[in-house]
């Protein structure tokens, strides 16, 4: 059975003028000229991403959206109507968010953080702003120290809240963060911290999270980049523990939180030396 809003691994079955027809188990479906692959024949299998064109006809692209059905992804208004936005996904046809779920009304060249999902009555993809119904914190599918997909959801005053994983909501504390970040932008992080919250109207759980990866794993990683970069710099290098955190952030991509595990790890395997104003790389 196809997946619509999804890749799909399909045979070709024949060829026309116009593309070829892709196995659904009943007539087929189109993968238009433009998008097949040269040298394509009969019997071959193509990954290819499924969605309804603008006659709704479902039709395969080779085509890579920006997300598929479940992604909550950032994106932009290309056409406004009175019943709705169109938003730019990287295909032919735009994706619809219909106003209902819209929380504000959307301009063009707006870019709003929407959940492509499937509307049950017409079976085509569609996205919605209003993401709430979609996040839950009352059954978690993560645990501390486990690495995760975040996504930055809205700022708050303590920091940003980021969704998790596509399901659920974690806060990313400003003492936490070491770069500019903005609504929409994507990376790896891990869950720091899990609190049950237990009221009169529900119980489930509060998480604080962190970019990058969690604990000594950081350090390992971080440790063969900071040796590259005192080799590349004649084994000297002007930052230790008093270095300002942008400055090191600037220079190394981390932390100084990481960069003081890494560089005391690195001490005591007698890797580097602390002078005065900098680190020094001993002999290896």
């Amino acid at each position: 059975m196809v997946e619509v809003g999804k890749y799909n691994t399909l045979k070709v079955i024949r060829a026309v003028d116009f593309g070829v027809y892709l196995d659904d188990g009943a007539e087929g479906i189109l993968l238009p000229k433009r998008f097949v692959p040269t040298a394509t024949a009969i019997g071959d299998e193509l990954k290819v991403f499924l969605y309804h064109d603008g006659e709704d006809r479902l039709i395969a692209t080779t085509q890579e959206p920006k997300g598929i059905l479940g992604d909550i992804v950032k994106l932009r208004t290309v056409t406004v109507t009175p019943h709705g936005a169109f938003l730019d996904m990287g295909l032919m046809k735009d994706i619809f968010v219909p106003k209902s779920k819209q929380i504000f009304e959307m301009r063009v060249n707006g870019e709003y953080l929407v959940k492509i999902y499937l509307d049950e009555q017409t079976g085509r993809i569609a996205a919605t702003e209003k993401l709430e119904p979609y996040l839950s914190n009352e059954e978690l599918t993560v645990k501390e120290l486990e690495v995760v997909d975040l996504i930055v959801y809205r700022r708050t005053d303590i920091g940003y809240v980021c969704i998790i994983n596509n399901q659920h909501t974690g806060v990313l504390h400003f003492n936490e963060i070491y770069r500019n970040i903005g609504v929409g932008d994507k990376f790896k992080g891990f869950i720091k911290k899990i609190y049950p919250v237990s009221n009169d109207k529900d119980d489930r759980f509060r998480i604080d999270v962190a970019a990058g990866k969690p604990g000594y794993n950081r350090v390992e990683d971080e440790a063969g980049k900071l040796l590259r970069l005192l080799r590349e710099n004649d084994g000297y290098l002007p930052y230790n523990d008093k270095s300002k955190p942008e400055d090191i952030y600037d220079f190394f991509g981390m932390s100084k939180k990481t960069f003081k595990m890494t560089t005391g790890n690195l001490y005591k395997e007698r890797k580097i030396a602390f002078e005065k104003t900098g680190i020094k790389l001993l002999e290896e």
